[in-house]
């Protein structure tokens, strides 16, 4: 399981080095792909083949699931780590993402996001706010 959270800089040629606890666990090929509130997402292929498998799922028929597709498949890349650890990030999802020196890598579960520093700060400050009215939802929807 991929938890914990990361502060890394990206390098002049976009690449970050990877926590060795998550090189360990995503392995030398990753899928890179645009994430939800501004971040990117990296998988396993593992991982990217069970989103792939669900989102094939779902109707081509409706607009919602064809725009969503475009937007995660569209955009996504392969990305090999290099002896150091390191993965590319291309510029057109660096530009998306707002990623600039400072990065966040946060483990979630079955993928590691890869956040701009100072968006994540703010993200989380929010999130804790509504931490406990989150947590009843979920109990309530039986998650918890």
């Amino acid at each position: 399981m991929l938890i914990g959270e990361y502060i890394h800089s990206l390098d002049d040629k976009n690449r970050v080095a990877l926590p060795a606890k998550f090189r360990k666990e995503l392995g030398k090929t990753v899928v890179v792909a645009p994430g939800l509130d501004n971040c990117l997402a990296l998988f396993t292929p593992k991982e990217w083949q069970k989103v792939s498998n669900k989102l094939s799922e779902s109707s081509m028929l409706q607009a919602d699931n064809r725009s969503f597709s475009r937007f995660m498949f569209g955009q996504a890349i392969e990305a090999e780590t290099d002896a150091l650890g390191r993965i590319l990030i291309p510029d057109f999802l660096k530009t998306r993402a707002g990623l600039k020196n400072k990065i966040v890598l946060i483990g979630v579960q079955n993928r590691v996001e890869i956040w701009n520093e100072q968006a994540w700060v703010e993200y989380k400050q929010v999130v804790e706010k509504q931490a406990d009215a989150l947590a009843e939802k979920l109990g309530s929807a039986g998650v918890l």
